[in-house]
């Protein structure tokens, strides 16, 4: 079922896989606080978002040089194309590396090695999406855009994540604002934890054109009924959801339910490498937990190239690869 279909919810960090992990720490001379590649596995059980993030920038310490971010980003994209992916918007967390005194320039030079030319090598066009972690001040994120700067051709939006409770969206008003003078798109974490007051505050604060998560929305009808006649995307990631207990089964997930009301949601990976799953994985498993049918499988790929930062020829030519093909 290798469904043509963009990736808009992925975590470069997030794709890290043990055996990398610790190759890297060789090649660093970094001290893995694990013993194997079993044991580190073997970690991979949260109990909410927050026991995820601190294994998750404890194993960025690996990430060193240029070379490293290079060979992270090529291990997922030679796996996202076995995957079906053909176009991804990749989200990059500099300041988990700059506070380790990794500079700017060092990342996403990193990751542009791989990302440069990768529709030529892998058939996937891709862009870069600079996050913000919302746990810190709101001037470290401007900082980290001045930082950005000389690289906005790189760059195709800004986001925030990380820890959502207690972060509200409007404390990053005026880095949005500044994003948005610099020419940037823009989309926001909102609603996994949080509340969706914070989706509803993403939107009206920071002015973003894309919910990350957003599965809390449900429990707001008429910010629901805005989503819908607004046409504004949610990154769904199931695997994610129930690894980090928003949901206790695939099967109680509210997919189904986003698509029955008319949200534009779509399937995506989040930390594929700490979640169990990669894009298709994600797919597959949605389909038999939730019992979707080929049509509502062919609108989650289609809403997934409506809902990225396409021009109008390439979105209508990842279109038709959707519908020409045979689910």
């Amino acid at each position: 079922m290798l469904v043509p279909k963009a990736e808009l919810h992925l975590h470069i960090e997030g794709t890290l896989e043990p055996e990398l992990a610790f190759a890297l720490a060789e090649r660093n001379g970094v001290a893995l606080p694990f013993a194997s590649v079993e044991e580190l596995r073997a970690a991979y059980r949260f109990e909410d978002l927050q026991s995820f993030l601190d294994l998750y920038y404890r194993l960025t310490d690996v990430l060193r040089t240029e070379q490293d971010f290079a060979d992270l980003a090529e291990a997922y994209l030679a796996r996202a194309r076995a995957e079906g992916v053909r176009h991804a918007e990749i989200f990059f967390d500099p300041q988990a590396h700059t506070a380790r005194g990794v500079p700017f320039a060092t990342v996403i030079d990193g990751l542009w090695k791989a990302l440069h030319d990768s529709e030529e090598r892998h058939g996937i066009s891709t862009g870069l999406i600079l996050c913000f972690l919302r746990d810190l001040p709101a001037e470290s994120a401007l900082e980290t855009l001045r930082a950005a700067e000389p690289y906005l051709d790189r760059i195709v939006a800004v986001g925030l994540d990380s820890a959502e409770v207690g972060h509200p969206p409007a404390k990053f008003a005026a880095v949005y604002e500044r994003a948005r003078e610099l020419g940037l798109r823009a989309v926001a974490h909102a609603g996994e934890e949080g509340p969706a007051a914070y989706v509803a505050e993403a939107l009206d604060v920071l002015g973003v054109e894309r919910i990350d998560h957003g599965i809390r929305v449900l429990e707001d009808p008429a910010l629901v009924e805005r989503l819908v006649r607004e046409r504004i995307p949610l990154t769904v990631c199931p695997f994610s959801n129930v690894r980090l207990r928003v949901v206790d089964r695939l099967a109680d997930h509210p997919l189904r339910r986003m698509l029955e009301l008319g949200l534009l949601a779509t399937v995506n990976s989040d930390d594929p490498a700490y979640f169990g799953g990669y894009i298709h994985e994600n797919f597959a498993g949605v389909r038999d937990a939730l019992g979707l049918t080929a049509a509502e499988l062919r609108t989650l790929a289609r809403n997934s190239f409506e809902a990225a930062f396409l021009d109008d020829d390439a979105r209508a030519r990842y279109l038709a690869e959707v519908d020409a093909h045979s689910f």
